[in-house]
């Protein structure tokens, strides 16, 4: 792209200064322009004075001497990146997790990859997670398809998580060894990494909608020396058995000295050899916390693994710890006596970072089960009856929700409801409406963008600003955010790559596997080096709001004119026959350029030329002519990752001639069984 213009300008060991950045995050004064986006919440002088963030700016502000106004949240960000280290010192000491380091102690190292956060210190995940116990409120609840909510007490959590560490103490766990979970979002899971946290071991974990090939796509290359298995699972109403999954499992993994046995659907039953849970967790004690460096590993999650084995990315107790007390404390203003959810299974981050609550005190609301099951406000019908304040879920429940025409805020309680939390892809601007039209319009809509690589978002929300329909409001708190052209200028209002400039504590410790660090600098520091980029378009708009616009590996590119699918995918989604869509990008080897759109429809509508011409006009009127595909093409399904995402990148190889096992891994895919398909239209297009 343009990262060897980039360097031949700068030199090999070139570090950026902050950018040129829109006027809005400079510190001006914040008010959303009516006219150009409609404003759908606004925060008010007493609200904003009231937010956690704003208590911080104030706190620092009088310890540095600061001239910072508590309610501008521009100009606390541009402090919060132009002075990374006095920022996530005083998050630190903000949050109770360290106390008061000197600012030359806590960004040590700032080259990225290799930045050193607070050498010296020491700081226990499963430490800060469980010193919020009290009896004012649980730890836990657990809801699940078959059964009543159930409640999980600090001192139950508390005594679980002992019993288990000690439990793995006795089996010769130490520092550094892995243990794996095969587990839905349960109880089990949550203590299960509590107590490997606790002792220093490293937790990772697959959910057991995972077939045998694609957990040992994972598991194999971290070798894990305990597994934490679950009998079977229930999904949709229905039953799933992986009883044989776990014997593959553990078969195929010879580094696994002890199988922990969780009963799900077969509760008189264990494997051979192996420990019950009730047995690992039966001597509740208080929990021994390792004092562990502040870059000791925490947890192995995994990249997409869409063409190729998934990259084992792993995080540390310290930055974890520190960020998700910036992201859910300041931004999502979570504190104790809230009752925090987040709609994720035990594979995505969101699992993780939806655990990460308990370092603010909140309970953590558990859900094993369908996200619209038993019907489409399933989520919605459990804030209610679980009293949840923030709900946390993905942008396609929304405006699946959307378009089912529902209105929770009708046939639901949810006077709880402070926040709705939405992740995964780009939430469009119908949905953003509905959520204020259906839900409740004293509601905050924080819209996130960021990823797996850091645990965190990038691009985020504060209850310091407006919320404006379809659009992300600014980069998070110590996140040196930019979208650059591709010669590594900062671009306003056109698309750019989003970079980050500045390290964040949460950036990986390292790749699994990887020694001398070569796939971790090919994955982010290639193009420009030292400098993060990520792989997402990103607009900045001139009144400083953010759009991310898709993956920047499957952008569209007509004419040279570069465009992003998600403008696309909300025109489409305004078509009520049409139930999924995904549009490629095909460059040809003629050097032709095709652009299909693949349309699943809903059951009984069919693609008639009628149809086609109000896609197309849906398209044009709300993106451009210029987005209107070539052709409009019927499938069965659209294949997407594990975590929700179009598999634009994937299907684009099937087209260009990719064979189907080196263009897609099946065990990465929600339904392999649709690759086929495309694979097949592939071919047949081929033969033409």
């Amino acid at each position: 792209m343009g990262g060897e213009s980039v360097a031949a300008r700068h030199g090999a060991s070139w570090r950026p200064a902050l950018p040129d950045l829109p006027e809005r995050w400079q510190g001006a004064a914040v008010t959303a322009d009516p006219s150009a986006v409609p404003v759908l919440w606004q925060p008010t002088p007493e609200s904003r004075e009231a937010t956690r963030l704003a208590g911080f700016a104030r706190e620092a502000a009088a310890r540095r001497g600061l001239d910072l106004d508590a309610g501008d949240y521009d100009a606390i960000w541009r402090w919060s990146v132009e002075h990374v280290d006095q920022f996530w010192a005083d998050v630190a000491v903000w949050s109770g997790v360290l106390p008061r380091v000197p600012d030359d102690r806590v960004l040590t190292r700032r080259e990225m990859p290799g930045a050193e956060w607070f050498p010296g210190t020491t700081v226990n995940f499963a430490e800060q997670a469980l010193r919020h116990a009290t009896d004012e409120h649980p730890a836990l609840v657990a809801v699940a398809e078959d059964a009543e909510p159930v409640e999980v007490s600090w001192a139950q959590l508390r005594g679980q998580v002992g019993a288990f560490a000690a439990t793995l103490r006795r089996l010769g766990v130490q520092r550094g060894d892995r243990v794996a979970g095969y587990l839905p979002n349960v109880p089990e899971a949550v203590v299960a990494f509590l107590g490997a946290a606790s002792i220093g071991a490293v937790w990772s974990s697959c959910a057991p909608d995972f077939g045998t090939r694609a957990v040992l796509d994972r598991f194999a290359q971290i070798e894990p020396t305990v597994l934490v298995a679950v009998d079977g699972y229930r999904f949709n109403g229905r039953e799933y058995d992986r009883r044989d999954v776990v014997a593959e499992l553990r078969a195929a993994l010879p580094s696994v000295r002890t199988t922990v046995a969780v009963p799900r659907l077969y509760p008189d039953e264990v494997p051979d050899g192996a420990l019950r849970w009730a047995e690992a967790v039966a001597d509740a004690q208080e929990p021994r916390f390792e004092a562990l460096p502040f870059d000791h590993p925490l947890w192995i999650v995994y990249s997409s693994g869409t063409t190729g084995l998934p990259k084992g990315i792993v995080h540390g107790h310290g930055g974890v710890v520190l960020e998700q007390h910036k992201q859910l404390g300041l931004h999502g203003d979570v504190g104790p006596g809230d009752r925090f959810y987040w709609y994720a299974s035990t594979a995505w981050i969101m699992w993780n970072i939806a655990t990460s609550a308990l370092l603010r005190g909140a309970t953590v609301v558990v859900h094993d089960g369908a996200p619209a099951y038993p019907s489409v406000d399933a989520q919605f019908a459990l804030a209610a009856r679980t009293g949840i304040t923030y709900l946390g879920t993905s942008a396609g429940y929304l405006t699946a929700c959307e378009r089912a025409g529902i209105r929770p805020g009708e046939t639901h309680d949810l006077s709880t409801l402070r926040t709705i939390g939405s992740t995964g892809s780009p939430l469009p601007a119908s949905a953003f409406h509905w959520v204020y039209d259906a839900v409740g319009s004293d509601v905050f809509l924080a819209s996130v963008s960021g990823g797996t690589d850091v645990a965190t978002g990038f691009i985020g929300s504060t209850l310091l600003l407006p919320v404006t329909a379809g659009e992300l409001q600014r980069p998070m708190l110590g996140v040196a955010a930019a979208a650059w052209d591709e010669e590594g200028r900062p671009v306003t209002g056109e698309l750019g790559e989003l970079v980050i400039t500045e390290p964040m504590p949460s950036m990986p410790l390292y790749f699994w596997n990887d020694p001398e660090g070569t796939r971790y600098r090919e994955a982010y520091f290639e193009t420009w080096p030292g400098v993060w980029r990520h792989g997402d378009w990103m607009e900045v708009t001139e009144r400083g709001t953010c759009l991310i616009t898709g993956r920047s590996d499957s952008t569209l590119n007509r004419g040279g004119v570069r465009m992003g699918t998600a403008d696309i995918y909300a025109a489409v989604e305004s078509v009520p026959e049409v139930l999924d869509c995904v549009v490629l990008g095909v460059e040809q080897r003629d050097g032709g350029y095709w652009m299909p759109l693949f349309v699943q429809l809903a059951p009984g509508a069919e693609l008639t030329d009628e149809l086609r011409d109000r896609i197309r006009a849906a398209i044009r009127s709300q993106a451009s002519p210029r987005h209107v595909p070539d052709e409009v093409l019927v499938v069965p399904g659209v294949p997407h990752t594990r975590t929700g995402k179009r598999l634009e990148v994937p299907l684009k190889r099937l087209f260009q001639g990719v064979a189907p096992e080196k263009a897609v891994n099946p065990g990465a895919v929600d339904d392999a069984s649709l690759v086929e398909h495309y694979a097949a239209l592939a071919r047949e297009r081929g033969a033409r």
